[in-house]
Order: structure tokens, then C-alpha cells, then sequence
């Protein structure tokens, strides 16, 4: 018999009722610590010899539901929840890289992202080598013996554009390296890269699996598909470690290795833990994450559909275009939809995209996606405006660029509500 489906996990995958109280809803242990059972428990507890609670900055109940779920819902073999998404991203690099190594990403990143790889990881002595997500080839070009990971997004932000995993997952794999991918944009339930060659997968747990705009939250998940222990280019995976009485965590954890080494070396030392309230939102949004997930790209579709007909409008980028270039790539990854966040570029340029976003009524002008309500930004005026203007296009965030994140609200609503900004750009 098959397992349960996506929109039963949603639901239910990781959770119980509360063994004290018969509570059907995750409780919020808002709690910093637990209770040993006694010293030979706690001692267990601190190597790694038992699994428990033992303080909130490395494991916590809801955030455990949290992980659980998020783990099955990706195909994981465990997962770990961050306070960010950044955050996440930080403590996979922190397990991997060591000063003076390399990874190589695709150009096209949340403009967050491109500041932290290219700017607050040189503090590590982390370089970035950028490759052309759409060509392979650019990435096997930038890979020397210091390269330790790639790096791209399932769908990128603001683009939408949609990557093809498995080629990329290919260069990786022929060079013994892991690929990483950022899922935020599509979600398990459109896109699940761990099928398509990813070994790790990493989300802003704060757009659309939260989905209501209201909790930070990041998540790394483990596909369990990678073998640290290969070489010795992971040593934090293959090699003793003191802090533990020499345990080699790949040795002792298998295919989960990677997830418990973000947690036991980097969440307990670096410390950058999501709080239980917010693990608790989260794990309520996640619950109605396909229902939501399914009108989002339905109505951005629609939407995209009405721009590409507007006279004021110059282009649209959305891969559920049947003449999109990326359409191909959507049927492969994305069958079910090509997700909410997509650009489009205005006739008038920099100035037109700036009235756009201030006449905007229904929209909420804001530097977030994944919100149940539709959000529109201008990056060039905002997210991306600390990048260099010829990083600024390469990123997909030129001058004349709009980005949407299309809600769940009556589609004629969203319509109406662009119609009329656009009428006055």
C-alpha cells in the first residue's frame, strides 16, 4: 500500500495528540530547557547517544513536528528548522566550507542571496563563483579543487524562471559534489528537487509554506542521497569530532548525517533557532499549503495571461505561458503550476515602475512573497538596489522590471486592482 498523499502529510505527517493533555493541535512548548532523567539520561542526551530534548537552541517538540513534516512532505531524510532562511543557508555552508573554499551558484538569486554569498560570506573566507543558470556547462567551468557545492533555486527569485535540475545535479554529481537547492518559490508541493538529483534543499519557511506572512522561519532538508564520506572534502561529516568523543557523524548517522550535523555543530554553536510560536504558525500554514499553493499559480497564471495583452505592458516572464521559454522546464519540474511570483516589464521603464507600485490599492507594496494577499515590489527601487545596475539585469531585476506575488484573492479583484495602477503609470 502506498504511503499517505502530499495533502494528508500536510496535515498530519509529524504530529500526535499531546501525550499529557489529548491536544490535537501541536502545542507551543515555549519552554528554553527539559528536565534530565537522571545524569546517565542527560549525559546520553549531550553524546549523541540518545535522541531528546535538552535545550530549545537544538531541539524543541514543535519545531520537531515542524521538521518531521517538512522532511516528508520534501522526501527528506530528516531536516532542521532556522530562524530565516538566511539562516539556513549560513549553517549549510558552515558544514560544508572551510577559509579559502569555493562554491559555485546560479546567477539568478533572491537578491538577498546574492548579497550574503558575494559580500557577508567573504567574512569566512566563502567565495562565490556565479554561473549561467540557464547553461550547465557555466557551471562546470567554474568548478576547481576548492569548489564544495552548487548552489540555485527550483524557481528564481524574482524571475520565476525555472531551472533544470537534473542537468545541474549531473555537472554536481560528476564532480563529487553536492547540489543544493532552494525550493522557497515552488514548494514540495510543485517541485520536489530531491527527485530530480538535489541532495539538499533549503527554504524561507517564511513565504509560501508559512503562506500568511506573519513568522520567520528557514528550514534544511536532507536528502540522504550523499556520500560524505567519499573522500575528505567534508571532514565535518567524515572526520572524528572532539566535541563529541570522536564520533564521525557520517559514520554514525547514515543518511541523515548532514541534517544532524547542521544541528549538533552549527545550530548548537552558531545558534540562529526559530522560536516555538513561529515553528507553530508555520506548521498551521503548511496545513492548507497545496489548496493554496494550487490558487496561487492559478490565478498568477491568469494574470499573466491578462499583462502579456496590455498595451502598457512590454514583456512578461512566467513559465506557465505556453510560449514561455521556461514553459518546457514547468512541465518537467512544475506540472502542477508555475507558482505565484513572476516579473513583467513596463513600457515607460524605471519611472512608470515606480508609479505602478504606488497606485496600487489591493496590492501591498512590500519586500515579501508567499503571502496569502497579492504583493507587488519594484526591485530596481528596492531589493536589489544595493546591487550594480549590470548585476541588477543579470539578476533579473532591471530598470523597467515589476515583480508580483499573486494572492489568493478573487482573480477579477487582482485584475481590476493592476488595471487601474496601470492606467495611471
Amino acid at each position: 500500500m502506498d504511503g499517505p498523499k502530499f495533502e494528508t502529510l500536510a496535515i498530519h505527517a509529524g504530529a500526535q495528540p499531546d501525550p499529557a493533555t489529548g491536544a490535537r493541535a501541536t502545542p507551543i512548548y515555549q519552554t528554553t530547557s527539559f528536565v534530565f532523567d537522571d545524569v546517565d539520561h542527560a549525559a546520553s542526551l549531550f553524546g549523541l547517544q540518545q535522541f531528546g530534548n535538552i535545550y530549545t537552541r537544538i531541539t524543541n517538540p514543535t519545531q520537531a513536528v515542524l521538521e518531521e513534516r517538512v522532511a516528508a512532505l520534501e522526501g527528506g531524510t530528516a531536516s532542521l528548522v532556522t530562524a530565516s532562511g538566511h539562516a539556513a543557508q549560513l549553517l549549510v555552508f558552515q558544514a560544508l566550507m572551510r577559509p579559502g573554499e569555493e562554491f559555485v551558484a546560479s546567477r539568478k538569486l533572491y537578491g538577498g542571496s546574492i548579497n550574503q554569498f558575494g559580500h557577508a560570506f567573504k567574512s569566512f573566507d566563502w567565495n562565490v563563483k556565479w554561473a549561467d543558470p540557464f547553461d550547465p556547462g557555466s557551471f562546470e567551468a567554474q568548478i576547481n579543487d576548492k569548489t564544495k557545492a552548487i548552489f540555485i533555486e527550483s524557481i528564481a527569485n524574482p524571475g520565476g524562471v525555472i531551472l533544470d535540475i537534473e542537468a545541474i545535479a549531473e555537472v554536481a554529481h560528476r564532480h563529487k559534489l553536492p547540489l543544493i537547492v532552494d525550493n522557497t518559490m515552488a514548494t514540495p508541493y510543485l517541485c520536489k528537487p530531491l527527485e530530480h538529483g538535489a541532495d539538499i534543499v533549503v527554504h524561507s519557511l517564511t513565504k509560501f509554506m508559512g503562506g500568511h506572512g506573519n513568522s520567520m522561519g528557514g528550514v534544511i532538508v536532507d536528502g540522504g542521497s550523499f556520500d560524505w564520506s567519499a573522500d575528505d572534502r567534508y571532514p565535518m561529516l567524515s572526520e572524528p569530532r572532539p566535541e563529541y568523543n570522536g564520533i564521525v557523524l557520517h559514520e554514525t548517522f547514515g543518511n541523515f548525517a548532514f541534517a544532524i550535523a547542521c544541528r549538533v555543530l552549527g545550530m548548537r554553536d552558531l545558534g540562529p533557532v526559530i522560536s516555538p510560536f513561529n515553528a507553530f504558525l508555520i506548521l498551521t500554514g503548511i496545513e492548507t499549503l497545496p489548496l493554496r499553493m494550487q490558487r496561487h499559480s492559478d490565478n498568477a497564471l491568469k494574470v499573466a495571461e491578462h499583462l502579456k495583452a496590455h498595451d502598457k505592458v512590454a514583456w512578461v516572464s512566467y513559465a506557465g505561458l505556453a510560449d514561455d521559454p521556461g514553459h518546457d522546464r514547468m512541465q518537467k519540474y512544475c506540472p502542477k503550476g508555475a507558482g505565484a511570483v513572476f516579473t513583467f516589464g513596463l513600457k515607460g521603464g524605471y519611472e512608470a515602475g515606480v508609479k505602478f507600485v504606488e497606485a496600487l490599492e489591493l496590492f501591498s507594496h512590500l519586500a515579501n512573497i508567499g503571502d496569502t494577499r497579492s504583493l507587488v515590489i519594484h526591485p530596481a527601487s528596492t531589493t536589489h538596489r544595493q546591487l550594480a545596475d549590470d548585476q541588477k539585469t543579470a539578476a533579473g531585476a532591471g530598470p523597467d522590471v515589476v515583480r508580483l506575488s499573486i494572492g489568493i484573492e478573487e482573480v477579477s479583484d487582482i485584475i481590476a486592482d493592476l488595471d487601474q495602477a496601470l492606467a495611471q503609470a
